[in-house]
């Protein structure tokens, strides 16, 4: 015998739809369930409402009552026929990411049952193969521990007064940072806006890296006005260095560019600066800046071995990115001759010329430890020694 519901008075305009729809929940497919009502004409809409949802139903009379027979139906029926079932996968298990994400899933949560005939959604960047990584779940909770509050995490009250010369090392330091975070923030964002949402974890590791930079660029700003002054200089050099990085179309590229080549070198920028800071504000952005940094390095690495394990392929469009950069980068000037010079200061801590001899010695060593760093990191993601040593060597004399 079926099971029995009476939706009494209830109307389908008031929520008579949601009572069959539990009912028939806890039905197999193909299962019936005898509906009784005691509504004006409510045998039309519920009619209408099985037709709409993919279930049968027919009427009889039993003891001069009306009773509709509800035969539960497929999701694949009615309004759902042709619908992509997603809803047959968990979301939370590693085969629920799809090689290929359909333009018409849209904005639908990973897992959702999406119905039929919605709009398609144009994201260019649809295809697990050329952006995923393992590891981008770890990374993002990595990323959302290590969260910091400038306001907090920074003693921006620490009481120190620097040299003019030293002060205005440290400002034209930051400025500089400004603008490559500028870049490194904004590269992400542009990806975001074309990424499939059914590839979330991705999705959530540039969000973070694009929250990350922000704050960066906050507490690089700071610094700069701590003091009273004003932002130092920016070259066309730089510049051009940096939307060299904006203009790359492919993912894995810009991945290999900014992240692995780029935000590297910029770890170990950050970490020069922690050791030679000349005061303890500038001490700790370095510190938790840095930090940050290495994750947005370790996301690369990760998406960057993966992809070229599976394609490689990728290793000679990477080599020729990095040849094009260089040679399209030939007639720029390179870091900023003021930069420069303020590294050599920071490092120096002094003006006299033995403190100048010894930051300029420092520096040489930084820029060695630069290029040992990016051949590392390009060893490590399987670049023969010597191509390694040479892509190395021609990454962009800008650090970014």
């Amino acid at each position: 015998m079926s099971p029995t519901i009476d939706i009494e008075s209830l109307g389908f305009d008031a929520g008579a739809h949601l009572r069959l729809k539990l009912a028939l929940q806890q039905l197999a497919v193909g299962a019936t369930l005898t509906v009784h009502g005691a509504g004006q004409d409510w045998a039309g809409p519920l009619t209408a409402w099985c037709r709409q949802q993919g279930h049968g139903v027919d009427f009889n009379e039993a003891g001069g009552r009306l009773a509709a027979r509800v035969t539960r139906g497929s999701v694949q029926a009615g309004r759902w026929q042709g619908a992509l079932q997603t809803g047959a996968i968990d979301p939370k298990q590693p085969d629920a990411v799809r090689p290929r994400a359909d333009p018409a899933w849209g904005l639908a949560a990973r897992g959702a049952t999406v119905e039929a005939g919605g709009p398609a959604f144009p994201f260019r960047l649809n295809d697990k193969a050329t952006l995923w990584a393992d590891s981008a779940a770890a990374l993002y909770a990595e990323a959302v521990a290590g969260q910091w509050n400038a306001d907090t995490a920074i003693d921006w009250q620490a009481e120190f007064t620097l040299p003019d010369a030293i002060e205005d090392a440290v400002v034209q330091v930051m400025t500089y940072m400004i603008e490559n975070e500028n870049a490194a923030l904004i590269v992400p964002a542009r990806f975001l806006g074309q990424l499939h949402p059914h590839y979330r974890e991705v999705q959530a590791v540039l969000a973070i890296q694009v929250a990350d930079e922000a704050r960066h660029i906050d507490v690089f700003t700071r610094r700069i006005a701590l003091k009273g002054r004003q932002p130092g200089t920016s070259t066309v050099g730089g510049q051009a260095s940096l939307k060299s990085l904006l203009d790359e179309p492919e993912f894995s590229v810009v991945q290999f560019l900014l992240a692995v080549l780029g935000e590297g070198t910029f770890v170990s920028l950050l970490n020069f600066l922690h050791a030679h800071a000349p005061d303890p504000v500038t001490r700790q952005i370095a510190r938790l800046a840095a930090r940050d940094e290495g994750r947005h390095v370790a996301f690369g690495m990760a998406h960057l071995g993966q992809q070229l394990a599976g394609d490689p392929a990728l290793q000679s469009r990477l080599i020729n990115a990095v040849e094009a950069r260089f040679d399209h980068l030939s007639g720029t000037s390179g870091l900023n001759e003021d930069v420069f010079d303020a590294l050599i200061l920071l490092a120096a801590g002094g003006t006299d010329s033995a403190a100048i001899a010894t930051g300029y010695a420092r520096v040489q060593g930084l820029l060695q430890d630069m290029a040992r760093g990016r051949e590392a990191r390009l060893a490590k993601l399987g670049f023969a020694p010597e191509s390694a040593r040479r892509l190395a060597a021609l990454h962009t004399r800008n650090f970014m």
